[in-house]
Parts: structure tokens; sequence; C-alpha cells
């Protein structure tokens, strides 16, 4: 039986490359599926598998670990990216095979050697949503852009001393005072920001470490924070996130 595999790739350039490239390094292989999507993809491994998958990141409708958190798969995976150098180094850790774009042909090729010493029954499946933890504490911002009237302007990350929601409305509050309207939710918020620097330390505020002045005990085992510039809100945490919150001022992760 032929090694089969299926191409993830919603760039029909990246496409078409990849079969090229595939065809010409390994002419005995046989690709059985090309698709673009999270929700292909995980239509066609739920009717079978392959033996090796090569999965594009970012795909049409989706980050590709949307397939993982469906699918439970032990298939060897190279993927492909065009994350940064240091993205890529997650991958490197967790022994994975990626492949940088624009993918060289002989990036490739190492790629399929080091599948093919692979032995199934001493493959590891890989921890997925580690490697998305990974690779997306890369991608957080460092800046925002904010609209003043009919201009706009941009703040650096280490300008912002918390983020706070009033009325369904967040706003971003600098350490000069400044406060701005952005359309972000603060749960999406929690998933951008640094986690060293930014906690969410209650319902309505995500609060940079430096601008906490003030940390006090607070009836039922809570904590009252003081922040600078003051918060318009009062700001307590919650009993069961203290444990954690002290943990993230004491620099513990």
């Amino acid at each position: 039986m032929p090694t089969e595999y299926i191409i993830v790739e919603d760039e029909q350039f990246a496409y078409k490359e990849m079969k090229r490239m595939m065809a010409r390094l390994r002419p005995e292989f046989e690709m059985v599926a090309h698709t673009e999507s999270v929700i292909d993809t995980v239509a066609f491994l739920r009717r079978g598998t392959v033996d090796l998958i090569l999965l594009d990141i970012r795909l049409a409708d989706g980050m590709c670990f949307e397939i993982f958190e469906q699918l439970k798969i032990s298939t060897p995976v190279i993927f492909t990216t065009a994350y940064d150098e240091h993205a890529i180094k997650a991958f490197k850790v967790n022994s994975i095979d990626y492949l940088l774009k624009p993918i060289e042909e002989d990036d490739l090729l190492v790629a399929l050697k080091k599948f093919e010493s692979l032995h199934q029954e001493n493959y590891k499946p890989v921890d997925y949503q580690q490697l998305e933890k990974m690779l997306m504490g890369h991608q957080k911002k460092n800046r925002f852009l904010v609209q003043i009237g009919d201009n706009y302007q941009h703040i650096a990350v280490d300008d912002i001393a918390y983020f706070y929601s009033e009325d369904k409305v967040v706003y971003l509050q600098t350490f000069q005072a400044n406060k701005y309207i952005i359309d972000y939710s603060l749960t999406e918020l929690e998933s951008k920001m640094d986690e060293r620097l930014f906690f969410r330390v209650s319902r309505n505020c995500i609060a940079n470490i430096n601008a906490i002045k003030k940390i006090a005990k607070y009836f039922n085992s809570r904590m009252k924070l003081t922040l600078e510039p003051p918060c318009p809100q009062e700001i307590l945490v919650s009993r069961e996130r203290v444990r954690d919150f002290l943990n993230w001022v004491d620099g513990i992760n």
C-alpha cells in the first residue's frame, strides 16, 4: 500500500507548489485529498485515516488547531506556516515537523525523511492544545489603533494601564490617564495580551501589573486592588481567583 497523505491549504499557489514538490520528491506517495478549511478537513478525516497530513496553520475558516479540538488525531503532521522564527521554535520543542513559507524543496525533503524515520508504534501523538498555546503565545498584540474624532492613533501596549468595561463598552486606559473606546471584548483581550503583564483581575477589568499600586485583603476572602490611574470601578479579585492572581503577581506562571 502506498503512503497516503492529505494537503490542507487554502492558498491555491501554495497548494499547487506543495503538490508539485511532493510529486517530484515522493512520486510513490498518493495524495488522497486536498482541503481548504477546518470544516472540510474534519469531514474528510471523520471518514477515514491517512498516513501523513500536510497542514497549513491558518485556514480559510480559522486556525488548524480547531481540527484537533474536534477529532483525536494520531497521524504525523507536517505543518506549514508563515509565522515568525520565534513561533517556529515552539514546534521544534514539540518534535513537530514544520515548513516556513515560502517552502523550499530541500526543507520539505528533510521533513519527509524525518516522517519516514518514524515507526508508527514509537510515534507519540502530540499535545496540540499545548502546541497551540505555545504558538499563540508569540502572537500577542503590541499596540492598539484608537480613533480620536476623525483621526487615528496607535497606543503601545507598554502605555496601557488597564482595560475595563462599563455599560457593555470596553475602554483602554493609559498610564497618562487617557481613555479610549476599543472594539474588543475583555474575553478577546485576555488571549491577545501578554499574560506576564496583564491579568483579568475582575469580571470587568484586565490590569497591567505596573498599574497595581495596592493589594489588600477584603471581605469574604477576596482582594481589593487600587490602580493608578484610578479606575472608575471598584476592583475586587474573586475568592476563586485569588490564588491565581497572587501567583501571577509573584511571577509564577
